[in-house]
């Protein structure tokens, strides 16, 4: 990667240097936004840390729940079990603090903290008993590991002295989670529970990852007085002071930046889950560098959709605009985004590029950019502005802008093709026409992602997440439960598949059951789609992809819930219009097309 290195530049002419040397008395005056956007740590003025000191009587699992409510966590998501019990008690004991809440499936709870994680930005915690409890936690937990989700996963293990002799349920979740977690440890007694339960929030935060702690049966019984320090801990108490990090590249590493970015004539943006915070500076940002911005799935909410910088998304689910802004832009500006399609950058060699990113092994990972800023995407973009020159040639983003208003305009003719079976297009659109100006979203993963990331016109207010990079089936009504606990006074809604809504459907009475009315709009094809057009687009038979049909409309009823059906183009606004009237639990089955390709961009035909 060339850039600033030891004083000097490499990859870089004349005029880049001269452009540097023209702003660097700018961002001499440029504040460092990491030090002045949160209260720091070490300010001379910041409170006292408090020093618990539990009761002689408090037991492990009281104090790594005391220590969760601590760093905010409000709910708790999990299946009771003998290997837990103790945590549990914990919790009933914290009801009016903490919030426990009952699943059908452990899967489901990893998913339902992951999806409170990624709509809030707060702290997802669930709980899976010893064995086969923590086992069924592995993929919603991936899930948030792979999308830097700060979860805390509490798993129970065996008898402290029972363990490697095949004791029933004995395995050992430290090994077992150690693939995906930035913090994963065993807990062997309260003493220890009150320095590591603090760091396991801390990493699950700041490294934004899963932490997990293993606690053992009896050890989550003793209490503090049964319990005996080693002869090298005198009292140990770690720190629950803590801010989100906003951390800013270096001055020189701006100027940098900045040259490279007023060089370029055709500058394109790339805006992921990490620009989600700056949703103000990117859309400043493109105005200034007449640049279109490109968004990945879970960074769709980073500007509204009707904004004139934004061309939609990309990738494979994205829109012709954005893959022309990729393949025709000089300069390329990725921002907290780590997409995976390789093919929807612009060529290596084709455009200098610059990426922002928390986490600096993430730099340079999908293109070779030359100039890697390691910070906080709102931290340092407010760092970067005042370094801007305005681009008075817009002839780049008004071709991308004339681009995307054919694009609609072909969206349009999908959205309205009246026909039976159904357009899923038509059945979002109609959604997304209809949800209010707040909703929080949620999807699933398949066929139905493609729709959605397409169809869906997020407003400016609406928020939406997703399985980015797990790309996992079934977590869409987890996510909505967890949105609907996060924002009880906005309408959350789940668009999922019949294949992945089926595999963890039990959750519907989890909604219903804790009363949060959350509506569901299935795309039912009886098929796994997605996966059929991919056999077909490799040259096989399809195979294995049909699914035996599922009232779900009579499922949602047998489940307390109400469900409503739609087959003709004339009842698919009735239909949801109902549902999100409904005051309780309710889905809508929208009956579609199996044989509606979830098209790439350059392959969506009207």
């Amino acid at each position: 990667m060339s850039g600033v290195s030891g004083g000097k530049f490499s990859g870089w002419d004349r005029r880049d240097l001269f452009q540097i040397a023209a702003v660097a008395a700018l961002v001499a005056a440029a504040p460092r936004v990491a030090s002045a956007a949160q209260p720091s740590e070490t300010e001379a003025n910041a409170e006292p840390q408090p020093t618990p000191q539990p009761g002689a009587d408090t037991n492990t699992s009281d104090i790594v729940i005391e220590t969760l409510i601590d760093w905010g966590a409000t709910h708790v998501f999990g299946i009771v079990g003998d290997g837990i019990n103790s945590i549990i008690e914990a919790l009933r004991k914290r009801q009016d603090r903490i919030r426990y809440v009952g699943v059908r499936h452990e899967e489901a709870a990893a998913f339902m903290a992951s999806g409170w994680a990624k709509h809030t930005g707060g702290l997802g915690v669930c709980v899976g008993t010893t064995g086969p409890g923590a086992i069924h936690l592995m993929n919603g937990l991936y899930d948030a590991a792979f999308d830097g989700a700060p979860v805390v996963a509490l798993t129970g293990l065996t008898f402290h002295d029972l363990r490697g002799v095949r004791y029933q349920q004995g395995v050992d979740t430290v090994r077992l989670m150690e693939p995906l977690t930035i913090y994963n440890e065993e807990v062997t007694g309260p003493e220890h529970a009150i320095l590591i339960a603090n760091r396991a929030c801390r990493a699950a935060l700041g490294d934004r990852g899963v932490a997990h702690l293993a606690i053992g049966k009896d050890v989550q019984l003793m209490k503090l007085s049964a319990d005996k320090r080693s002869m090298r801990n005198p009292g140990a108490r770690s720190s629950s002071s803590w801010s989100p990090p906003l951390s800013a590249p270096a001055p020189e590493q701006l100027w940098a930046a900045a040259a490279m970015l007023n060089r370029g004539s055709r500058v394109a943006v790339l805006a992921g889950q990490g620009a989600l915070s700056a949703r103000e500076e990117v859309a400043q940002l493109a105005d200034v560098l007449g640049a279109p911005v490109a968004k990945a799935l879970l960074g769709k909410a980073v500007l509204p959709d009707d904004s004139p910088f934004t061309t939609g998304g990309i990738g494979d689910l994205g829109t012709a605009p954005s893959s022309w802004a990729m393949q025709n832009c000089d300069t390329v500006l990725i921002l907290g985004s780590t997409m995976p399609w390789e093919e929807y950058y612009p060529k290596p060699g084709q455009a200098r590029g610059v990426q922002v990113d928390l986490k600096p092994d993430r730099l340079g990972l999908r293109y070779p950019v030359e100039i890697g800023l390691t910070g906080d995407v709102k931290a340092t973009l407010q760092g970067l502005m005042p370094l801007l020159t305005r681009k008075s040639d817009r002839s780049f983003l008004q071709e991308a802008q004339r681009r995307m208003t054919d694009w609609n305009q072909l969206l349009e003719k999908v959205e309205t093709t009246a026909r039976s079976p159904l357009r899923p297009q038509m059945v979002i659109r109609a959604l997304s026409d209809l949800l209010p100006d707040d909703a929080v979203i949620s999807l699933d993963c398949g066929a139905n992602t493609h729709f959605a990331a397409r169809c869906l016109r997020l407003k400016a207010n609406q928020r939406l997440t997703g399985t980015g990079m797990l790309a996992s089936m079934a977590p869409g009504l987890s996510y909505a439960i967890a949105a609907k606990l996060a924002y009880p006074d906005r309408a959350s809604v789940a668009v999922v598949g019949d294949g992945g809504f089926a595999m963890l459907m039990a959750e519907l009475t989890t909604a219903v059951a804790n009363r949060l009315p959350v509506k569901i709009i299935i795309l039912k094809n009886n098929s796994l789609a997605e996966v059929k057009f991919e056999q077909k687009e490799i040259g096989n038979p399809e195979y294995g992809c049909t699914l035996a049909p599922i009232d779900f409309v009579a499922f949602a009823k047998a489940c307390g819930a109400d469900g409503f059906r739609c087959g003709r183009p004339e009842e698919v606004h009735g239909a949801i219009q109902a549902a999100l009237n409904c005051p309780g639990v309710a889905l809508v089955e929208a009956l579609v097309d199996a044989e509606e390709k979830p098209a790439k961009p350059g392959e969506l035909k009207a």
